[in-house]
């Protein structure tokens, strides 16, 4: 009987715990990397960004710019350069959710 309290108990608090953890959210959906071909947000989400600059440049080529240049990170973690798309040269941004956008 001993021995079944004791289990009972060990697993109750397991669970517990489990729900328990909750993700933390500093922005839009918080996901680690936007993996659809659409952002979900319309500005830059500031946070720890683990692209390189070279992945950053595929991520603005792949949201159909061209000619991007002088990209660097700033200090909320965003990618931040100039493209050409549609014939129009201007500023674009990716964060650390792969969101692509340009300046407005």
């Amino acid at each position: 009987m001993k021995t079944n309290i004791i289990v009972a108990a060990a697993l109750v608090l397991s669970v517990s715990s489990a729900f328990a953890q909750q993700p933390a959210k500093d922005g839009p959906n918080n996901g680690a990397v936007n993996t659809t071909n659409q952002n979900n947000s319309n500005a830059p989400v500031a946070g720890r960004n683990s692209f390189t600059e070279d992945q950053a440049k595929e991520r603005i080529t792949g949201a159909g710019f061209t000619a991007v240049s002088a990209l660097k990170k700033d200090d909320n973690g965003v990618w931040r350069g100039t493209a050409t798309k549609a014939g129009a040269k201007s500023d674009v941004s990716v964060d650390f959710q792969g969101n692509v956008n340009p300046a407005k």
